[in-house]
């Protein structure tokens, strides 16, 4: 039973967490994909330089949402330490759309808004799984102590605040 327990702990703080990521998320991808199809077909920025730039401002905000919302309660290894890394790993991100992106346009030939929305958003699909990993792996670390707490202690069913603060994939 006390399995099932704490399983069930760690599958409600799992959800709880992609809740508020996606959240964070949806709201940067309305910034990156509007904002690219606005310098894109607005302002007649080119193709890929419409997605860097775009997803450079929705990534500050995810940024932004992410560290002081989604993951507070995670340990915090710097400012500095992880605005570099989550934009080193945005970057990383910022490949797949690139690269559809460019496929479509410049392979395919394709310059409609359309197959270039299509392209942008098989890229952001996968680039999005990409970040999700990486966020929890490198950018936002679990808190170990709290962590333990948590799935140990019998104060974890009486203190709400201890729960949240539970990363259910972390493994040491």
């Amino acid at each position: 039973m006390q399995f099932l327990r704490r399983a069930y702990e760690r599958f409600a703080a799992l959800i709880h967490e992609l809740l508020k990521f996606g959240t964070v998320g949806a709201i940067a991808f309305v910034i990156d994909f509007g904002g690219t199809n606005l310098l894109r077909f607005g302002v007649g920025l080119g193709p890929l330089s419409s997605k860097v730039v775009a997803t450079i401002v929705a990534a500050t905000f995810a940024y932004m949402g992410n560290r002081f919302w989604t993951y507070r309660h995670r340990e915090q290894s710097g400012l500095a330490r992880e605005y570099v890394l989550f934009f080193l790993l945005n970057g990383i991100g910022l490949l797949p759309p690139l690269l559809t992106i460019g496929f479509v346009t410049y392979s395919l030939g394709l310059h409609d808004v359309l197959s270039y929305n299509i392209a942008q958003g098989v890229g952001v699909a996968l680039g999005t799984l990409f970040r999700f990993w990486s966020y929890k792996k490198w950018v936002f670390l679990a808190a170990p102590k709290l962590a333990e707490e948590a799935v140990e202690g019998a104060g974890a069913r009486s203190h709400p605040d201890v729960k949240a603060q539970a990363d259910p994939l972390t493994t040491s």
